[in-house]
């Protein structure tokens, strides 16, 4: 089913907020200690904004994998996203499914700590291309990864 511009528009707003507010999440959580809980909530940001991004030009994620897919068939390759930014999601979502699902291994500080600033860097760079009024070279149809 195709999106309205309308509804296209507030899907990707809600998505930029969520990013935002899960971000400061893991901020707070992390000046407690709870790394995994930390890890989860960093890759959950870094999601909702690559989420939005997607959407503005027309994708629509069913998986979490779909998602990483997607970006580096459409921004990562194309240099419109960085490579790095592409490792960091990568490593992010690994992280978390480690944190979440792993029962005998718990992450650090220093897992996790140093990824902080490197969500924020990348949340502010999807940020940007979601404020972006244009859609460049990406086609802008209802496309979906599994």
């Amino acid at each position: 089913m195709a999106l309205t511009s309308d509804e296209r528009n507030a899907i990707i707003s809600l998505r930029v907020e969520k990013a935002q507010s899960t971000f400061q999440e893991a901020k707070g959580i992390a000046g407690l200690g709870f790394w995994n809980a930390v890890a989860n909530r960093l890759y959950y940001a870094c999601y909702y904004i690559s989420g939005a991004l997607l959407i503005k030009h027309g994708f629509q994620a069913q998986t979490h994998k779909g998602l990483i897919t997607l970006l580096g068939m459409h921004f990562i390759r194309k240099k419109t996203i960085s490579p790095e930014s592409g490792r960091l999601i990568s490593r992010l979502f690994e992280l978390r499914q480690t944190g979440d699902y792993d029962d005998l291994f718990n992450l650090t500080e220093q897992d996790v700590k140093p990824l902080i600033p490197l969500a924020e860097a990348y949340i502010n760079e999807l940020l940007m291309l979601v404020a972006n009024n244009t859609t460049g070279n990406t086609p802008a149809a209802d496309n979906t990864q599994t």
